[in-house]
């Protein structure tokens, strides 16, 4: 016998192939008909959506991802009390949140009702990832709160289920929900969490106690920086360059720009570092770079030099980029992290799988240990731009540099509004705990700033505080998972050094000045006809009238670069559009405009091919006859 008839043995024991006297005509592609007036569902179809269904719970989970459990049905509370045991999620306390859930679109704070049997808690404390619903006919108005706030949905469907629900459900199983097939689906879902949660142990067997000692650590050092503030400048109240071109290009003689070339695409099944993706036009972050300090150096006839850092496993990979320029006038100079025994975070049996976090002070000793420092200072330079992360819109701005001179500024960090209504028209005063110092949209909603990871540093500011022992290096910490995991530090990763210098400020650039690179979905934007690359720096089409760019949001299929790539014969059009989520086993054509807001989900089992050269405005796309 084989694995898949074994399976289907197993799903017909549970009597799962057993519908209603009811299929409903979009349920009927998932039955083989009727048979005692009761339609019988077809178990292959079953199997098919529970994969695809488990591969979105297992990528989910791999990420860390929140999971909320919905169930009303008596008969299924001592199941689900095992599992929310099992994985992690069960408190005596709060059990009903998990098991109950719902309101969705409520305020934060949880709501707590009465019904005929006993007390309930509705709300979750913070938005879930993934709904994973069992009793789906009584938990309609759940899936339209869910589908209203575009979290997907893991659902059991039987052949009764309405048009309107169903057609709202990312991955519905279709499927007789009998309390033997609750039993074996549920009891897939706990494999499933506890073997993500074991490979991510394995990987990583000391950090529990590692995150435990990091949160300690973050939460002395936010205390302790909750005091630190300084003045947000606007962009516009900075005075333009001299006239003289002579004046500017001695401005731009004192610069030195580096790039910290750490993370790496794996997330996005890349191998190389992600500033080597291609962003469009053949052109990589490091492209962009590259040209931007070459126009600067043609224009002004200056000298600025490129310092690119790079930890083990990119170094290699950025050396062959970089081949290109051999020929090139730039003066580009690069160094690894492991080079050296102070900046060998990891330690020296470190994982490559380990994620080397590293502070400001790990930056500008890096400077110091070779002698780079000093020689610089030397040659005349007097500020560096230290850029931390693959934000593409980065700009080599001269006008913020000749504000630092004239002024005297030992820090600068370049910050954007985390929101439209945040515009910073006059110079403010901000605590530090004011800014995220990450890219998580999630956190967006908790900081009025955004620190775009840009920073402008006076090289003998660094010079002073290195030399008086005040940029101590920090014990080794190491986090698990790729670039986009480090979830535990991103409020203060990037913000230890600045309590150390004297005149700091921030200056606040437009939105359109931040597009950091970490999922497909910002590949997309960077692909499509909404940017143009020249000189190396980014330009927004401006036929969009929209000042915000559109929220994509690409399903589980599209996350590797490859299948991304596979999916488009080319990149959509997409100046007008609004928002766009994609789900399932879709596939692009060429020629084709997407507009306004654009829901494409294919059907579970079932292959979406979205024909070329068609205009989708404002549409919910489940089948080809909807187009």
């Amino acid at each position: 016998m084989t694995i898949h008839s074994a399976v289907i043995q197993k799903l017909l024991s549970t009597n799962a192939h057993i519908g209603r006297q009811v299929a409903t005509h979009h349920f009927k592609d998932y039955t083989y008909g009727f048979r005692n007036r009761m339609a019988i569902i077809d178990s292959d179809k079953t199997l098919i959506c529970m994969r695809s269904a488990f591969n979105f719970i297992s990528s989910l989970a791999r990420q860390n991802g929140r999971f909320m459990f919905i169930n009303t049905n008596p008969l299924f509370d001592e199941i689900f009390e095992l599992m929310t045991k099992k994985v992690d999620c069960y408190s005596p306390s709060s059990n009903s949140l998990w098991r109950t859930g719902g309101f969705l679109t409520n305020s934060n704070s949880p709501k707590k009702f009465r019904s005929r049997n006993k007390k309930l808690c509705f709300g979750p404390t913070q938005p879930p990832d993934c709904i994973v619903i069992v009793d789906t006919e009584s938990k309609s108005s759940v899936i339209d709160e869910a589908y209203k706030l575009q979290i997907p949905i893991v659902a059991l469907v039987d052949s009764a289920m309405p048009l309107h629900t169903f057609s709202r459900i990312a991955y519905p199983i279709p499927v007789n929900p009998s309390v033997q097939f609750v039993y074996l689906f549920c009891n897939l879902i706990t494999k499933t969490l506890l073997l993500e949660k074991k490979n991510l142990q394995l990987s990583n067997p000391k950090i529990d106690l590692r995150e435990e000692a990091i949160r300690i650590e973050d939460k002395k050092r936010k205390n302790k920086l909750a005091k630190v503030g300084f003045t947000v400048i606007p962009y516009d109240d900075l005075a333009p360059l001299p006239e003289d071109i002579e004046e500017t290009k001695k401005l731009l003689d004192k610069l030195v720009v580096l790039k910290v070339n750490h993370a790496s695409g794996s997330n996005m099944g890349f191998e190389n570092p992600k500033s080597a993706i291609d962003i469009g036009d053949g052109k990589t972050f490091l492209d962009l770079i590259v040209n931007q300090i070459e126009t600067l150096n043609s224009k002004y006839g200056c000298q600025v030099p490129l310092f690119i850092f790079n930890k083990d496993d990119t170094h290699d990979s950025t050396l062959k980029v970089l081949e290109k320029y051999s020929e090139s006038s730039i003066d580009v100079h690069t160094f690894k992290q492991g080079e050296h025994p102070e900046l060998t975070l990891s330690g020296e049996h470190g994982s490559k799988e380990e994620v080397q976090t590293f502070d400001d002070g790990d930056i500008f000793r890096s400077l110091k240990i070779d002698g780079t420092l000093d020689l610089l200072l030397s040659q005349g330079k007097e500020y560096i731009l230290v850029m931390k992360s693959d934000n593409v819109a980065t700009i080599v701005d001269p006008n913020i540099l000749s504000h630092l001179m004239t002024n005297t500024i030992d820090y600068c960090m370049e910050v954007t509004p985390s929101h439209s209504s945040n515009l910073i028209l006059t110079p403010m005063n901000f605590k530090l705990q004011e800014i995220a110092q990450n890219q998580d949209k999630h956190l967006k909603d908790k900081f009025k700033l955004i620190d775009t990871t840009n920073m402008w540093v006076s090289l003998r500011a660094i010079k002073r505080l290195i030399d008086t022992n005040r940029l101590k290096p920090k014990k080794p910490s190491v986090l698990k998972g790729s670039d986009n995991d480090q979830t535990l530090r991103q409020e203060t990763v990037a913000e230890s050094a600045v309590q150390f210098f004297d005149n700091v400020i921030g200056v606040s650039t437009s939105e359109s000045r931040f597009l950091p690179l970490d999922a497909t979905s910002d590949l997309l934007l960077l692909q499509s006809d909404l940017y143009t690359y020249k000189e190396g720096v980014l330009t927004r089409n401006p036929a969009r009238t929209n000042p915000l760019n559109p929220v994509i949001d690409l399903g589980p299929e599209f996350a590797k670069i490859g299948d991304f790539q596979s999916r488009f014969k080319s990149i959509p059009s997409i100046i007008g559009l609004d928002s766009l989520v994609v789900r399932g086993d879709v596939w692009f054509g060429s020629n084709i405009t997407l507009k306004g807001q654009v829901t494409i989900a294919a059907n579970p089992g079932s292959k979406l091919e979205i024909p070329e050269g068609v205009v989708i405005e404002n549409k919910e796309i489940n089948d080809p006859a909807d187009i």
